[in-house]
Formats: structure tokens, C-alpha cells, sequence
């Protein structure tokens, strides 16, 4: 429930004097005041951009006490009113929601400590908190099959309460509609269109369903078993890359100062695991800048087709792939960072290191479940490998740790391995929404004019606000470039482009609010904006660190070019790091 007016409302809430404002909600106005009213389907995400409210769970059921009677409300969807008083934990209140999480349990999945989301559950911790310990209700229950279709999502339908998050994030903020409610009556269900697999359908893999999902009804696919197989295989010579969201989340989840970059103790941690090689997917996005850059430059040059859109996130591409591919010229041919360095290192790192290419397992620890369906793709393959093997997320990493009793707070902070560990600080900043065209223009801009930026920071495109925009004066000449996240958003871009009323050169898509930081398989924080905003803090501050902020200017990628590669986008380029798209 998004404010409408600006009229001062008085109300008490547990006896205490509340002013809100028209038009908020009793749990609007109760959190504004420091008052916690549980809730399992209400969702504000994003600055109210998408407003779950269907008040289907009735976990924020409410007493209303007026003169001489009272009655429960749903307090997400009750508008406040001028002297209204309302108690939110008196005992009618409570055995209330204590019912309601048993008549929940009655149809839920008991084997909690198998489940994905054991510890992280909503639905178990309210369970917990109302005292409510086993299921006092029996009958009949729901059986709906799982869906293991994907690499990058589990679905498990018996799982679900209806909150409809899933619903709202996929249609409200991604604009792709893949989950909707299915079924009448006692066997109703979020499911996809004709109950196909998910796999079968245009969903992106963005994860963001199963980032704000209260149970464990869609989770991430788990790729931990492969891993720990490969670090024990004497044969295998595992390589491990982290990207720059992981390290901006890691100190949520063990005890850190929270916005700190955990970079140090990370690469500690990798070396605890056993990984033979602890390198940094940021020299790759140091390449790819250099990559992109320069097709930027031969497309403005030579009359090539703009915008260019950046190709570093998996689910924007496969939204274009689905909906629009007549736009296919449009992303930039460069394989994302990921990609790049798997390439890579089954190249130029093997070649450096004596190893046959064939022993090596490449694993990704990454912020996005759609970064397993990319991996998969078979145009990312070079000499008969995959770029990359396995990749993982962060909560998965998170799980390795706590598997092998690591604590990142007793780590020393420790170095990247060399030849791909080093990196500037532009790649630092691909995490967060704007950054990955922020590091392009730092080096677009120097390449193209032969000046040195005076400010590196490109502040307008910067921040949680949707779109972004901006103009870049190039020797006389108007660059217009824009930043957009969300797939409804980018949708809107996209329209014009197809439309012919773009006026932009380039456009980074992201499909996670707020970028990267924000990707499906990092530590659940259901949009939480505080959290994001220490994420994207820590990766900015991470940049300006370092001796180096223009990708073009990190040392051991001029190096990777002169001893292997050549020229940015020549042959050896073209065929290691850049890629082609499907009409699907």
C-alpha cells in the first residue's frame, strides 16, 4: 500500500500514539513506528514498484478495539483511519495466527531438516516464535510433483502457501509471466502455463522467485556434490573464480561488519576448500570491458547496430532471445565475465600452468541461478569443454563453509593466486546496477580520445532508480547511454529499440533489482533496500581502493593480450571470448 496523500493520520497501536500517513496500511503504519507484524504474502519490493498484498496468508490478522466491540483485521490491506486503535500481540490475536500456522502445516511438507530453506524458512520461523511445535491437524493433503527440469531452479509445489511472491516478482518486476495460479479449490497451485516443465517455458532463470519465496517451494538447483567430488578427484585440477556480488554478501552471513567487502577472507576460505587455483572473475570483467569497449567503438565507427546492450547478465539475454529476437544484433557478442574466464583458463592460464585442459574443472561461485543455465549453453564451449563446469551460489558456498566448520571471521585476509587474479577497480563495480556500463565508459572514453577521465565516478548512473540515464560529451560528439533493471523496465527500452525511437548508444541490462547484489542465490533478503544498499557500498568502496580503476590499465591483462591473445576482438579474441545468440 503505497502512500496517496500527505494528511496526517492518529492512531495508537499496543497502546502507543502513532501519526501515519493517508493511505498507509495498519502494518504500513506499525512498521514506521517499530511495531513487527508477522506476514508471509506481503511483499513491497522495490520502492513499491511491486506490491504483493493478496492478504491470503492472514498471519498479519490484527485486533481492531473500538468502544464496545472489536474484530480482526488483515492489517496489510486495512487502510488506517483518524483515531483507530489497534492491538497487534493481545491473545485473541495470537491464537489466531497460531491457527492459521497450524492449519498451513496441515498441508505442508514436514521434513524440515532435508529441506533447502531449513533455518531460513518464514513459515518455520513464525511456527517457532507462536510456539507452535508439531501439526495438531490431520487430513487430507495436496501431492503435486517436483519440478527438476532446470539448471537453475527447484520447484517443489507441495511446498507452497500461496503467498503468490512468485507470482507478483515474475509478472510485476520481470514482466515474464511464467507462474500464475493454477487449479480449483483444494488443488489450487502456483505452477506454469499447462503445467509444463520450466524449463519448456520463457522463464529467465533470474531466480527471483526463489529470492523472495517464504519457504522452500522454488530454491536454487544444488550443484555442491559435484564440487566436493572434484576437490577430492586426484585426477582433476580444480580452479575456482568468485564474482564481485559474492564478496559484498559474504559478511551478512558470518559475523563481519555488514557492507564490507569480505574479498580477503574469502580467497582464505577458497584455499581451506582445497581448490588448486583461487582466481578472481574480475580480471575477466577486466577483459570483457576491454572487449566490449572496442566493439563499441568499431560499431560507432563503422556503422554497426546500436545500442549495443552488455551481455554480462544471462537472464536479460534469454529474455531477448524469447521476446525479442529480431534484436539479436543488438547485445554485444562478448561472453559474459564468467564465460570469458572459463575460456581462458582452459587456454591461457592451462598453457601458463603446464596443465592438460581436460583435467580441468572450472567452478563459479556466482550471485545469479541463471549463470547454471548459462553454463550450459552449447555455445560456450571451446575444443569440445564448457568454458566452465559448475557453478554455484553464494548461499552454496555460504553451506560448503559451514560443511567444512570455516569461519570467515578467524580468516586471515589473503591474496588472489596470480596470472588471472589481478583486477581494477572498474570490475569491482560490475556487481551493482550501472557498473558494468560505468566500467565501459571509463575505458570507452580514454580509448576513443586519448584523454584521462578527471572523474572516474559516473554518479547518474548510479542507485536503486529504475532507469538511468546519461550523456557522454566524446570529443565534440553526444554518446547517449542508458542503465535499466528489471526486465519490465528493460522491456520498455527494448520497445523503442524495436520501434526505431532509441536514441542511445549503449544499454546495460540487468535483471535482478539493483544488479548483481541482488541475484537470486545470494543470502536471502527479500528486497530488503537497506541490505542492498550496503551491498552496492561495499563494492564502490572496493574500487576506490585500488591503484587501478580503468580495466584497460590492469597490467596482467595487457599481458594476457600481448603473450596470447593480440589485438581486443582480432581472431584469438573473437573465437575464445565472443559468442552468438538463439531465437528461441
Amino acid at each position: 500500500m503505497g502512500n496517496i496523500g500527505s494528511v496526517a493520520i492518529n492512531l495508537t497501536i499496543d497502546d502507543k500514539k502513532v501519526t501515519a500517513k493517508e493511505g498507509d496500511s495498519v502494518l504500513d503504519a506499525a512498521a514506521g513506528a517499530g511495531i513487527q507484524i508477522p506476514s508471509l504474502c506481503h511483499l513491497n519490493m522495490h520502492d513499491s514498484e511491486i506490491m504483493n498484498q493478496p492478504a491470503s496468508c492472514r498471519i498479519c490478522m490484527v485486533e481492531r478495539v473500538d468502544e464496545h466491540k472489536s474484530k480482526l483485521i488483515p492489517a496489510c490491506v486495512t487502510l488506517v483511519s483518524e483515531g483507530m486503535a489497534v492491538k497487534t500481540n493481545s491473545q485473541k490475536v495470537l491464537q489466531t495466527r497460531r491457527k492459521i500456522i497450524e492449519l498451513m502445516l496441515s498441508d505442508h511438507s514436514q521434513n524440515c531438516l532435508e529441506c533447502a530453506k531449513n533455518l531460513n524458512c518464514e513459515l518455520q520461523k513464525f511456527a517457532a516464535d507462536l510456539g507452535v511445535k508439531r501439526n495438531y491437524l490431520e487430513g487430507e493433503t495436496t501431492n503435486f510433483p517436483d519440478d527438476t527440469s532446470s539448471y537453475s531452479l527447484v520447484r517443489e509445489p507441495e511446498k507452497c502457501i500461496l503467498c503468490r511472491r512468485c507470482e507478483a516478482v515474475c509478472e510485476g518486476f520481470q514482466s515474464v509471466g511464467v507462474l500464475s495460479e493454477a487449479g480449483r479449490g483444494f488443488n489450487v497451485t502456483i505452477d506454469t502455463a499447462l503445467g509444463a516443465p520450466i524449463m519448456d517455458t520463457e522463464c529467465t532463470f533470474c531466480g527471483q522467485c526463489a529470492a523472495v519465496c517464504p519457504t522452500a517451494a522454488i530454491t536454487g538447483a544444488v550443484n555442491t556434490t559435484e564440487i566436493w567430488a572434484a576437490l577430492t578427484d586426484p585426477e582433476k585440477y580444480v580452479i575456482v573464480q568468485t564474482a564481485p556480488a559474492v564478496r559484498a554478501a559474504l559478511s551478512e552471513t558470518f559475523e563481519l561488519s555488514g557492507g564490507a567487502s569480505a574479498t580477503g577472507k574469502m580467497a582464505a576460505a577458497l584455499r581451506r576448500l582445497g581448490f588448486d587455483q583461487v582466481l578472481d572473475t574480475n580480471f575477466a570483467a577486466d577483459v570483457t570491458i576491454v572487449e566490449e569497449s572496442t566493439e563499441l567503438m568499431h560499431r560507432v565507427k563503422n556503422g554497426g547496430k546500436l545500442p549495443l546492450i552488455t551481455s554480462c547478465c544471462p537472464s536479460g539475454i534469454k529474455f531477448i532471445e524469447h521476446r525479442y529476437p529480431d534484436l539479436l544484433e543488438h547485445p554485444s557478442s562478448c561472453k559474459s565475465p564468467q564465460e570469458m574466464f572459463g575460456a581462458l583458463a582452459k587456454s591461457y592460464l592451462a598453457e601458463k600452468l603446464g596443465v592438460d585442459p581436460a583435467k580441468i574443472v572450472v567452478v563459479a561461485i556466482m550471485p545469479c541461478l541463471a549463470k547454471k543455465f548459462e553454463t550450459k549453453r552449447e555455445e560456450l564451449e571451446n575444443g569440445g569443454h564448457p568454458n566452465v563446469d559448475h557453478v554455484i551460489s553464494t548461499r552454496e558456498f555460504v553451506r560448503m563453509l559451514e560443511e567444512a566448520g570455516i569461519s570467515l571471521k578467524d580468516l586471515p585476509d589473503e591474496e588472489f593466486d596470480a596470472f588471472m587474479g589481478d583486477s581494477s577497480g572498474a570490475a569491482d563495480i560490475f556487481g551493482a546496477t550501472g557498473g558494468v556500463l560505468e566500467a565501459i565508459l571509463r575505458s570507452f572514453y580514454e580509448l576513443s580520445t586519448d584523454k584521462k577521465l578527471e572523474k572516474l565516478e559516473y554518479e547518474m548512473l548510479r542507485g536503486s532508480k529504475g532507469v538511468k540515464e546519461a550523456k557522454i560529451d566524446l570529443n565534440g560528439d553526444e554518446i547517449k547511454v542508458a542503465v535499466v533493471h528489471g526486465l519490465k523496465k528493460a522491456k520498455i527500452l527494448l520497445d523503442d529499440i524495436r520501434d526505431g525511437k532509441s536514441e542511445y548508444h549503449v544499454i546495460e541490462i540487468m535483471a535482478c533489482p539493483g544488479g548483481c547484489i541482488a541475484g537470486g542465490g545470494q543470502p536471502y533478503h527479500y528486497a530488503n533496500e537497506e541490505v542492498l544498499t550496503k551491498r552496492r557500498e561495499a563494492l564502490y568502496s572496493e574500487d576506490k581502493s585500488k591503484n587501478v580503476r580503468r580495466s584497460h590499465e590492469n597490467e596482467a591483462v595487457k599481458n594476457l593480450y600481448d603473450e596470447f591473445l593480440g589485438e581486443p576482438c582480432g581472431e584469438k579474441a573473437n573465437e575464445l571470448l565472443h559468442t552468438s545468440y538463439i531465437k528461441r
